[in-house]
């Protein structure tokens, strides 16, 4: 599992392949200069519920993968993450459309 960190004292566990679509979603905002919410859910070891933080362009941001390869990226998962991120409520995880077949990576670094 990869480790999403926000200013050194938020942390979550997420799946390699979806942070690498969320560090692409976000990354793509923070460099237009769109500030925005990202919500997450706990897991019941840490007491479940839910977190939310404001990130913004001066935020310290680390993406910390379990692995080694860079997962392919599926344009329409993008879409539906940034669909979100562009909501009044703001980035949340949404489950992977089945229905396109993933892009190499390298087309998008």
């Amino acid at each position: 599992m990869a480790k999403f960190v926000y200013e050194a004292n938020q942390k979550v566990e997420i799946d390699d392949r979806a942070l690498h679509h969320l560090q692409v979603v976000m990354t793509t905002k923070l460099r237009r200069g769109e500030p925005f919410l990202f919500t997450w859910r706990e897991d019941a070891s840490v007491g479940g519920g839910r977190s939310s933080v404001w990130i913004h362009p001066g935020c310290n941001l680390v993406f910390k993968y379990a692995g080694g390869k860079v997962p392919e990226l599926n344009r329409h998962w993008i879409e539906a993450l940034a669909f979100t991120a562009n909501a009044p409520s703001g980035l949340y995880l949404v489950r992977e459309p089945e229905t396109a077949a993933p892009e190499r990576a390298a087309e998008h670094s």
